[in-house]
């Protein structure tokens, strides 16, 4: 007995010595526990269960089921806003990932102080609200004063209504989304560069590959992972853009710019019965959670795996 005893003091004790630091992990990761329990569990769940019910805060709440769930689904309006949002990243999310790469591999080909200047100037648009950007692309796109018409006019083109014409008003607004992403991304790109092996380079060249070869052989497969992570972070991003159709255009003309959030928004304020709007919200999640877990199988794929 006292033998058996003592063998599970030498193991408390061992179990002590290999993991010294457990307690004061648990009591460093309390506090965003418990942050992440009132702000983000509970909110979640409490919105899933007010899914399920005609809940207004005028009057009592009925249980109506999967009511709100059917009406989101049945609704072209829902339907329609989650094909322009995929549409919006078809327009946003290659342009910044392809104009981010072709920087990041500018800023790590030059000088290093030329290369601090060149990474400031990308950044500079990521710390402007999207507030101020729309106010500024708003004025830009003015169809009697604004400066790309102005421009227009100089080239004797025709000016345009960038955001009084259904077919432009969506381009007109990728333009500020992709401006005000290119800056992190691009940050990234540059990270994930220079923990690039130089021999890699250093062998290729003197195997007399060029710049297109290096990238193709060399960087785009090293940068796999960091890609991946832009590509989904993107993707979720462009899709609830939320402020720059608000501001510029209300969802206008003739909703050619109201994007998922801003749907669910519009819906919310003009309905007193809160249930569907959370319905459309809890959809969306599983949109974006399904494209997103396509984009990560398909480009996680054995193929791109070392």
């Amino acid at each position: 007995m006292a033998r058996r005893r003592l063998a599970e003091d030498h193991m408390v004790a061992a179990n002590k010595k290999r993991y010294p630091d457990t307690a004061m992990a648990y009591v460093m990761i309390a506090p965003i526990v418990i942050l992440l329990g009132i702000f983000v569990i509970y909110p979640a769940l409490q919105a899933t269960v007010l899914s399920f019910y005609n809940w207004s805060f005028y009057q009592e709440s009925e249980f109506v089921g999967l009511k709100n769930f059917t009406d989101v689904l049945t609704d072209p309006k829902f339907r329609a806003s989650i094909l322009l949002g995929l549409k919006f990243v078809a327009i946003t999310l290659p342009v910044q990932m392809v104009g981010a790469f072709l920087f990041a591999s500018l800023a790590t080909a030059v000088n290093r102080r030329f290369a601090d200047v060149l990474k400031v100037s990308i950044y500079i648009p990521t710390i402007i609200s999207g507030v101020i950007t729309s106010v500024i692309f708003t004025i830009i796109y003015d169809y009697s004063g604004g400066i790309l018409n102005a421009l227009l006019a100089k080239l004797d083109l025709s000016t345009q209504a960038w955001l009084g014409d259904p077919k432009l008003a969506l381009v007109a607004i990728a333009a500020p989304a992709v401006w005000l992403g290119m800056g992190l991304t691009c940050l990234i790109m540059i990270a994930g560069m220079l923990d690039i092996p130089a021999s890699f380079y250093e062998s290729a060249d003197v195997e007399g590959a060029n710049w297109w070869q290096k990238t193709v052989y060399i960087t785009i497969p090293q940068l796999k992972n960091v890609l991946l992570y832009l590509i989904i972070t993107g993707f979720v991003a462009s899709i609830q853009q939320f402020e720059l159709p608000l501001i510029m255009t209300n969802g206008g003309p003739m909703s050619s710019t109201e994007l998922p959030n801003l749907f669910i928004f519009n819906h919310f304020r003009g309905d007193p019965y809160v249930g569907y709007s959370i319905a459309a919200a809890l959809l969306l999640f599983v949109v974006l959670g399904s494209v997103s877990a396509l984009i990560f199988r398909v480009l996680n794929s054995e193929k791109l795996v070392d």
